[in-house]
């Protein structure tokens, strides 16, 4: 009855006792639950396998769908021939295993797989890749403690074993691979602790015209890191360069504590200037590992004491602030503290101010055209260019307010109360007085709060002045008021994280670079109170003097102040300081 349920073509022939003829096994399946044909005629009780009764139960279950679903020109319709290929033996099993890797079923994939093998069913990578992947997460111990009612050391041998059998059937049967082929039996070769046959089968990916992925790269570099073979990992992370394959912090740092553990200064920091411009904040696992180098004996040790200062302002001026990039600075031992920065930036430990990194214009306006193309794939893009279009006839502004999020933010009522305080406010500290562009959802405009008296005056208002924009029902607001700050390259009032989906679409190199220095938080437990961003970069920062300071993700709101690792030495050299730019919301 399982099978009638949930292949319903079964129940044209699960009432009847018609026999099946099994060619290769010489016997009988009828269909009065579980009896048996044998060849000399007589039914017996048997359980025949799950494969086993799908490919003979389907096979006629196919050929009474298609008496009865014939067309009246003579062909089967479309949805009946889509039922037909679903119900293929191939297709089927295909179902069973993606159940299984669901659910962590190793052993029952396993136990289809020998079962399909058996009867001579027709795998296809799809088949292949979900057994590797079932067999590698075991391998790796990531299938959880017990699976299946087995422990945890022998469901990885399991799967190791069976893993390395079936990427060599695999191999037999000429099936084409692919990604997730290699990746899998890169973490096959990492359980077996042979990062070289991981590193291996990734190069033997870029040869077949495959192109690796982050994903790729882990079992080998990971692999070497354990070991401490930092030459070989390094020769993984170059690889993966080469292949235009951007690491992370968890790549980044691994090769940064192989560094350290080896004594490698040079290395350390290049990896603290590369997890500098991608990573930005590190988290606290990372912060660690940083840690324990400026604390390590080997980190006094590296570091000239006298440096060319004209050199170190070059650097500093071609980088755009915030670095140099000249190589370790002073000499002696480091001072390691967890620290705050006061509002202005200022290093609560050591007293250095830290600096506000400048964004290239043309990253800005770039950004803001690849925005457009987005918010055109998303939203209706007649309604997106009239934006635009309405945008260059009332701009710019020097502020935008993302008017759902400050209008609802007790999340019991809409307050244009604390709306056009939070307008008000703006105004008077911009530069121009102009009104900040609300931006509200064209259901907030029309009926509910909105058709109170006062409100409709103030929304009068604002719609006389050029400051209100109300989106088309159907639209995501969050697109508008996006690109009206990015494209007037001003503040954006909101509380929204920008953490969704929808940001995750513009990447990690620009926007949060763009966020930090243009996203203005508010609180409302006394009036209305802005958060200006910060008049500094909160980014791993390397000063003149050859001080670093580090970021971390602990604390990252109003009430829990971030949390920065702050290294200094007793005898930097001096040099003196540049100023950074001042900006309007930061004086």
């Amino acid at each position: 009855m399982l099978l009638v349920k949930t292949f319903p073509l079964l129940s044209i022939i699960s009432k009847g006792k018609t026999p099946l003829w099994l060619g290769q096994h010489c016997k009988f399946y009828c269909y009065s639950p579980s009896l048996i044909f044998s060849g000399n005629g007589n039914c017996i009780r048997s359980s025949p396998s799950p494969v086993q009764r799908i490919i003979h139960v389907t096979t006629l279950a196919t050929s009474r769908c298609t008496s009865v679903s014939m067309t009246s020109s003579g062909r089967m319709s479309k949805k009946a021939m889509k039922k037909a290929r679903m119900e293929l033996p191939e297709n089927i099993l295909k179902h069973r295993l993606d159940m299984c890797s669901r659910h962590k079923k190793l052993i029952e994939a396993l136990q289809l797989y020998d079962e399909a093998r058996r009867n001579g069913v027709q795998l296809s990578h799809n088949h292949y890749n979900v057994l590797l992947y079932l067999c590698s997460s075991a391998a790796v111990g990531s299938l959880g403690e017990s699976v299946d009612g087995v422990d945890d050391v022998n469901i990885k041998n399991l799967g190791m074993t069976r893993g390395i059998e079936i990427y060599q059937q695999m191999n037999i049967d000429k099936v084409a691979p692919n990604e997730a082929t290699f990746t899998n039996a890169a973490r096959l070769a990492a359980a077996m602790e042979d990062p070289e046959m991981a590193f291996d089968l990734v190069k033997q990916m870029k040869s077949s015209g495959i192109p690796p992925r982050l994903r790729s790269y882990g079992p080998a570099l990971f692999g070497f890191c354990k070991k401490g073979e930092a030459s070989r990992a390094n020769d993984v992370d170059a690889h993966m360069i080469e292949c235009g394959v951007v690491a992370e912090e968890s790549e980044l740092a691994a090769l940064l504590e192989v560094a350290v553990e080896r004594k490698m200064g040079e290395k350390v920091y290049e990896m603290l200037h590369r997890l500098r411009s991608s990573v930005r904040q590190v988290s606290e696992s990372t912060a660690k590992i940083v840690e324990k180098w400026f604390r390590s004996d080997h980190a006094a040790d590296v570091g000239i004491e006298t440096q060319d200062a004209a050199k170190i302002k070059e650097g500093i001026v071609n980088g755009g602030g915030g670095w140099h990039g000249q190589g370790w600075l002073g000499n002696g031992r480091w001072r390691v503290t967890r620290t705050n920065m006061d509002t202005k930036g200022v290093c609560q430990s050591c007293g250095e101010k830290l600096v506000c990194i400048d964004i290239d214009p043309a990253e800005t306006a770039n950004f803001a055209s690849s925005l457009t193309k987005l918010a055109c794939q998303k939203e209706s893009q007649a309604n997106f260019l009239k934006f635009e279009e309405w945008l260059r006839q009332h701009g710019p502004f020097d502020a935008v307010i993302d008017g759902a999020n400050v209008g609802l933010h007790n999340q019991h009522y809409f307050s244009f109360f604390d709306l056009n305080s939070t307008a008000n406010q703006l105004r008077q500290l911009s530069p121009s007085k102009k009104l900040p562009l609300v931006i509200l959802h064209q259901s907030r405009v029309h009926g509910g709060p909105a058709e109170d008296p006062k409100n409709r005056r103030l929304l009068q208002r604002w719609n006389e002045s050029g400051a209100l924009y109300a989106t088309p029902a159907g639209s995501n607001d969050d697109w508008y008021w996006l690109y009206a700050a990015v494209s007037c390259n001003c503040l954006l009032v909101t509380n929204d994280e920008m953490r969704d989906h929808l940001f995750q679409l513009l990447g990690t190199s620009f926007f949060p670079r763009w966020k930090e220095k243009h996203q203005v938080r508010t609180t409302f437990s006394r009036g209305v109170r802005l958060h200006m961003p910060p008049p500094y970069s909160i980014v791993i920062q390397e000063s003149e003097n050859g001080s670093w300071h580090v970021p971390t993700v602990t604390g990252d709101d109003i009430e829990n102040p971030r949390q920065w690792l702050c290294a200094t030495r007793a005898h930097n050299i001096s040099v003196r300081s540049l100023s950074s730019r001042q900006i309007w919301w930061g004086q």
